[in-house]
């Protein structure tokens, strides 16, 4: 599949997704929900918010991610019309941003276990703060937490005819991450550690998060997949295993460029450089996203302490 982003590549969900509610809430009475087959029962669901990857078994349903809690109800009855009713038997997060984790409680009541790693329980339990503006998110409430948590060996989530494998990167786009393997379709559920469109990564260093982490995540997906798996960004268009190539390539040349001219400098003269003038202009950004970019990537290799969980 050619995405309109092959050339240039983006990387993953910008800063303004991650922080909807503090932008302005969305109307989410105008959003609509699309549904793309993957083959196998499986479906992509875009919304208002993280991509949906949901598995429909002969029992119940697999669903990764739930978007915003307003969306519930319009989530919900596209994956009944995708799923023929079958309820939702679990729900894995892939990490803690609320355009993610936003649907937890409403699932929840209706019968899902809410599924993710230790990091996330604890992110969510505790409130987070944002390293870049340091707004700070309140603990969610009780009934969204997860019921179902992991550490280092990572799950296996099964319904009648379907299987996922969940699994957690050390430190990727934060540290609550985890991506989802549906071997039998062949289809990868990355979270915002992938995200296609003219955007760069958020490194959420404040909560866990590396560039080197990221880089090594996605390079863990390419060793994961082949030339006929599809990968579920957290944002954005569906993506082949070229695609998550080139992305790869570019975050690479993102880190490089940050790094090579760190020697010796603060983090005010590296942003002076520009040194992601080149990149910036490929992907259309502005300076501001530029900037931001070279903070977090500085931070990053400079190995800022995370948060406690």
């Amino acid at each position: 599949m050619k995405l309109a982003w092959t050339a240039g590549l983006a990387a993953a969900v910008s800063l303004i997704a991650v922080s909807a509610y503090a932008q302005g809430q969305p109307d989410f009475s105008k959003v609509q929900i699309k549904t793309t087959p993957l083959g196998n029962n499986l479906y992509m669901l875009e919304g208002q918010g993280g991509n949906i990857t949901v598995a429909c078994g002969q029992d119940g349903v697999i669903q990764v991610d739930g978007e915003f809690a307003p969306l519930h109800d319009k989530i919900k009855a596209a994956v009944d019309r995708a799923c023929g009713g079958k309820p939702v038997k679990y729900l894995v997060n892939t990490h803690f941003h609320g355009d993610h984790t936003g649907g937890n409680a409403g699932f929840a009541k209706d019968g899902a276990e809410v599924v993710a790693h230790r990091n996330l329980l604890l992110r969510l339990e505790h409130g987070t703060t944002n390293g870049l503006s340091g707004a700070k998110t309140a603990p969610v409430q009780k009934a969204a937490l997860p019921v179902k948590t992991y550490t280092t060996e990572g799950l296996q989530l099964m319904v009648e005819g379907q299987s996922a494998f969940v699994n957690h990167p050390a430190s990727a786009h934060t540290d609550t991450d985890s991506y989802v393997y549906f071997p039998a379709a062949n289809v990868i559920s990355t979270g915002d550690v992938v995200s296609t469109g003219n955007r760069y990564v958020t490194i959420d260093y404040a909560n866990g998060g590396s560039i080197n982490g990221i880089i090594s995540t996605v390079e863990t997906y390419l060793r994961l997949g082949n030339d006929q798996t599809k990968y579920v960004p957290g944002h954005g268009a569906l993506a082949t295993h070229a695609d998550i190539q080139a992305y790869h390539d570019l975050l690479v040349r993102v880190r490089d460029a940050v790094k090579n001219d760190m020697t010796g400098k603060t983090e005010a003269q590296v942003i002076a450089d520009k040194p992601l003038a080149q990149i910036g202009a490929q992907l259309h950004t502005n300076q501001q996203a530029d900037d931001n970019m070279v903070k977090m990537v500085y931070r990053s290799l400079k190995g800022v302490k995370a948060n406690k969980a």
